[in-house]
């Protein structure tokens, strides 16, 4: 007997704007993401000034999964995947972002993707906006700085919601919506200039982004009751380097700053304790009279969050700092790391998974974990990513344990980049998480075509046996 609900939803995550590709073909717009050249984070490879000649953007292409979708969902399919976590390219719909009217050319590029994987059983799991924003809002409005960003998100709902009202269920209003705090041009677009405050700037972004939210909520089950309307946090687990209560309160300041984000959306408010933050970081939001009832009344369904890793907290600021997924905090000497530095640990995962339901008590959904690595291609043409699976495994045992044992409610899991895609934070396609290789390297050069990894046939019992069998 499993361990997991019968109608868990197992499945795997991707991002329009890593693996699309076709950037600028049938009336698609510039997004944020399609200014984000190849190379590492801090060489200023994001948003510089729209295209530049002679530069490599490697989401230009993806990999293709936009003529290559149909063999992609089947081989989804074959595995056995309940549900496909994606996103709609916003610059899709609307080219530049403030069209009155959208593009029916990309309304009807995810008709055919959504259609494709209901042919299949495959729930469509949405995130309406996933790491690009239209670059004509950047660059006319200044993104999310600039609350008329609200009424061009909502419309951009709207016509996602009615279009596919009777094919998608589940949706996400942000991904990774606190990551604005870490690295604000990568989800918004957002460049902060060294005479600004920047936690006024990420912190007022926000909030027009939480009004969104809100208010997209709200439209959602006014347009179909039965959606299912989430939000979307980057989760760091954290623990105090030591039993020093100064590390310890180092740890709760570090996790305070990640509920900020979740606590909004979940509860409908700003707590005393975010008010509090927003005076110590000399914040002034500016909001609207009618700010208060719309967070509260767009509440939201469940809580979807990406796990990868966890951080450690020390007041002791000499300590030896480890970077990964964006975040920074000292290396743990009890857990082993990733090549690109991230910190593994399985049992964070647990922890993740408790923290959130004992504090908001709604569903959760695991909707990013797993590992990036450089797979081998052995003379046979296979792939043995043994190191992937055992990631996976252990995971996936401390999530059944937070199920079968500590009782939190949880919908479902989709590890990231269920096909190998571009790496968001560097551009890489080397980093690679899927169980379907795809031949494509760091320059743009390969075959695309798709093959199994081991993990691939791993992946498919795991789901058929509904996590019994790892």
């Amino acid at each position: 007997m499993s361990r997991l609900p019968e109608n868990f939803l197992w499945g795997g995550a991707v991002a329009a704007n890593q693996l699309e590709g076709a950037w600028n073909v049938d009336g698609k717009g510039i997004s944020t993401a399609d200014c984000m050249s190849a190379g590492a984070v801090d060489k200023e490879r994001i948003y510089t000034d729209g295209i530049q000649e002679g530069v490599y953007y490697p989401n230009h292409e993806g990999i293709d999964f936009y003529h290559h979708y149909q063999e992609d969902i089947a081989m989804f399919a074959e595995m056995g995947f309940k549900c496909f976590r994606t996103s709609i390219a916003w610059t899709r719909i609307f080219p530049q972002g403030d069209e009155k009217e959208p593009n029916e050319l990309g309304l009807q590029f995810y008709d055919r993707v959504f259609d494709e994987c209901l042919k299949y059983g495959i729930e469509p799991v949405v995130t309406i906006s996933h790491y690009e924003t239209p670059y004509g809002l950047v660059k006319k409005y200044g993104s999310w700085r600039s609350r008329s960003m609200i009424d061009f998100y909502t419309r951009f709902c709207e016509v996602i919601f009615n279009r596919y009202k009777d094919k998608v269920k589940y949706w996400m209003t942000f991904n990774e919506i606190n990551c604005i705090s870490l690295h604000p041009a990568i989800p918004t677009g957002i460049r902060i200039g060294t005479d600004e405050n920047f936690h006024q700037v990420t912190l007022q972004a926000a909030h027009h982004m939480f009004v969104a939210s809100a208010k997209a909520v709200k439209l959602g089950h006014a347009i179909n009751p039965d959606f299912k309307i989430g939000m979307m946090m980057l989760y760091p687990q954290t623990y105090a380097e030591t039993c020093n209560p100064l590390d310890a309160l180092k740890q709760m300041q570090a996790m305070d700053m990640q509920y900020y984000y979740s606590d909004v959306q979940v509860r409908g408010y700003y707590s005393s304790k975010a008010k509090k933050m927003q005076q110590a970081l000399g914040v002034k939001l500016a909001a609207e009279p009618e700010d208060d009832a719309i967070l509260r009344e767009g509440k939201v369904d469940y809580i979807g969050f990406s796990y990868y890793m966890s951080m450690v907290a020390s007041a002791d600021l000499n300590k030896q700092v480890s970077g990964g997924n964006m975040l920074k905090g000292i290396k743990n000497p009890y857990l082993k790391a990733s090549e690109w530095g991230w910190q593994i640990d399985p049992v964070g995962l647990r922890l993740t998974l408790n923290n959130l339901y004992d504090r908001y008590q709604l569903p959760l959904f695991i909707v990013e974990n797993g590992l990036g690595a450089i797979d081998q291609i052995e003379a046979d043409g296979s792939i043995c990513d043994d190191y992937r699976i055992e990631y996976l495994r252990e995971h996936i045992k401390e999530m059944i344990k937070a199920v079968d044992e500590d009782g939190v409610e949880l919908m479902g899991y989709t590890p990231w980049g269920c096909i190998d895609l571009i790496s968001a934070g560097t551009g890489e396609m080397k980093k690679r998480y899927g169980f379907i290789y795809v031949d494509r390297d760091d320059e743009g050069h390969g075959t695309l075509a798709r093959s199994k990894k081991k993990s691939f046939e791993w992946y498919k019992q795991v789901i058929a046996s509904n996590g019994e069998k790892l």
